[in-house]
C-alpha cells in the first residue's frame, strides 16, 4: 500500500464528473470539490429522490438529474455512489451511454464488496477504480484505499485520487484482494470505536455520572487518544504502556479486557467483516465464471 504524496489541490479533477447517487458520501465529496474551487456546472448528480436533490441543490449550483443516463452522458468520470445491491442493474443500463462517448470515461465505484471483474462486466469494459472510503469522510477526515484496473491511465489515476482526496487521506493498493482487509480495518472501523464509546458511556453512567458528562468525557478522551496515536512515530502499544502504571487503575481495566478475550474478539470481528466483504462479490456480483474471465482480462 502506498500513501498519496500529492495534495488534493495539486491533483487535476476530471473536467466533468457525474455522481450516480447523491447520498451522504456523494455530498461529502461534492462539498469538498466545491470548496476546492471546482466548477459547479461541471458537477452532475443523479438521484431519484426529490428530497435528496433538494439537499444537493443547497450545496451549490450543481446540475441535477433524476435520470442516470442523462447525468453520465459526456462525463469524464462517473462516480458510483449507490448501494451494492442496486449497482449491477444501474451500471448495466449505463454501459451503452459510456461506450458511445468520444472521450473515454472511467468509473469510480465506492460500493463495498463489488469487485472490478463485476464492474468491468457491467460497464462493458470501461476502465474502473474501486475506492473504500469511511464515514469520517463526511467531515473530510476520512481515509480511502483505492485500486485501479490496468486500463486506468496515469491521468485517470490522478483524477480518481483527486476526487477521493476531497474526503481525506488516500492510499493506493497493489492488490484488489486487500480491499476486504481495508473494509474490515477502516471501512467498518468507525463503528467499532463508536461501539466502544457507547459501552464506556453506559458504564460511566452506571457508576453515577450524568449521561451528558459521561458522553463528553468519553468522546473527548477518544479524540485526544486518536490525536496522540497519529503523531509521527507514535506507536499505540508504546502509548498504552506509557499510561499503564503497574498495579494502577488503567492496569486493572486492561487486565479485565484481556481476561474477557479482547484481542481474539477484535481479530474475530475484523475477520467477519473481511469475509462479508468477500462474500458480497459472490452474492451481488457477476457469476464466478464471468468473474474469472474478467480477471484474466485484467492480467
Amino acid at each position: 500500500m502506498t500513501e498519496s504524496t500529492a495534495s488534493a489541490a495539486s491533483l487535476a479533477h476530471p473536467k466533468t464528473i457525474a455522481f450516480i447517487g447523491g447520498g451522504n458520501m456523494a455530498q461529502a465529496l461534492l462539498g469538498g470539490l466545491l470548496a476546492s474551487g471546482a466548477d459547479p456546472t461541471a458537477l452532475r448528480v443523479s438521484d431519484p429522490s426529490p428530497a435528496c436533490r433538494e439537499a444537493l441543490a443547497a450545496l451549490g449550483p450543481l446540475t441535477l438529474f433524476d435520470d442516470n443516463a442523462a447525468a453520465a452522458d459526456g462525463a469524464e468520470a462517473v462516480v458510483l455512489a449507490v448501494k451494492p445491491q442496486v449497482l449491477g442493474p444501474i451500471l448495466t443500463a449505463l454501459a451503452p451511454v459510456l461506450a458511445a462517448q468520444q472521450a473515454a470515461p472511467f468509473v469510480l465505484s465506492i460500493a463495498a464488496g463489488i469487485d472490478c471483474a463485476s464492474l468491468l462486466h457491467w460497464s462493458g469494459g470501461v476502465p474502473v477504480v474501486r475506492a473504500m472510503p469511511n464515514t469520517p469522510a463526511l467531515l473530510r477526515s476520512g481515509v480511502t484505499a483505492l485500486f485501479a484496473t490496468p486500463g486506468i491511465s496515469a491521468a485517470q489515476r490522478g483524477q480518481a485520487e483527486a476526487l477521493m482526496a476531497m474526503a481525506g487521506t488516500t492510499y493506493w493498493l497493489e492488490e484488489e484482494g486487500d480491499l476486504a482487509a481495508v473494509t474490515a480495518a477502516s471501512g467498518s472501523g468507525p463503528a467499532y470505536f463508536f461501539r466502544l464509546m457507547e459501552g464506556m458511556i453506559d458504564a460511566a453512567v452506571a457508576q453515577g455520572l450524568t449521561p451528558s458528562l459521561a458522553r463528553a468525557l468519553v468522546t473527548e478522551t477518544a479524540l485526544g487518544a486518536a490525536r496522540m496515536a497519529t503523531v509521527p512515530g507514535a506507536d499505540p502499544a508504546a502509548l498504552r504502556t506509557a499510561v499503564t502504571s503497574p498495579g494502577g487503575t488503567t492496569a486493572a481495566a486492561l487486565e479485565a479486557f484481556e481476561a474477557a478475550g479482547f484481542a481474539p474478539m477484535v481479530t474475530t470481528a475484523m475477520a467477519a467483516a473481511a469475509h462479508r466483504a468477500n462474500t458480497l462479490a459472490e452474492e451481488l456480483g457477476v457469476p464466478s465464471a464471468l468473474r474469472a474471465h474478467h480477471k484474466g482480462d485484467e492480467a
